[in-house]
């Protein structure tokens, strides 16, 4: 469903660390010594019409204004591959922008095409639970 639709999610197959929890579990992107419960979602929703929430295997819940996450983008057209600074302008961001779509990239992070045009960013679930510093506690080592 497109974004603004009364029902938008996106449907997240997860494999839980605890075989328990598991039913089914056939995609193996990427190692399960990475995924933690505080970095693998539960599920994905549109909160409200600027709101991105998501659920992490952990309890926690976050909240993403959805202009701030694409400001946070962090591909090589928004952020120098070299040095690191911002090449992204945020007056060229609109107010209103918004996602059109939301993919899953593998198990470890999700693809947003934006109302501005950009679909080139990829959001590590590591990274969204960083940005969201209220919920992220201390960040997981980088593997």
């Amino acid at each position: 469903m497109a974004w603004g639709s009364p029902r938008f999610e996106v449907a997240l197959k997860v494999c839980h660390p605890d075989p328990s929890r598991t039913k089914s579990c056939e995609t193996e992107a990427m190692s399960d010594a990475a995924a933690t419960p505080s970095t693998t979602p539960e599920g994905l929703r549109q909160a409200d019409p600027r709101t991105l929430e998501i659920t992490w295997q952990d309890g926690v819940t976050s909240r993403f204004d959805v202009r701030d996450l694409r400001l946070a983008c962090a591909c090589a057209s928004c952020v120098d591959e070299w040095s690191g600074d911002a090449l992204l302008d945020p007056e060229s961001v609109p107010s209103d922008v918004h996602p059109l779509r939301i993919d899953t990239v593998g198990r470890y992070a999700i693809q947003i095409e934006w109302s501005d045009g950009h679909a080139t960013g990829i959001y590590p679930f590591r990274r969204l639970r960083a940005l969201d510093g209220a919920a992220a506690g201390p960040s997981p080592p980088e593997r």
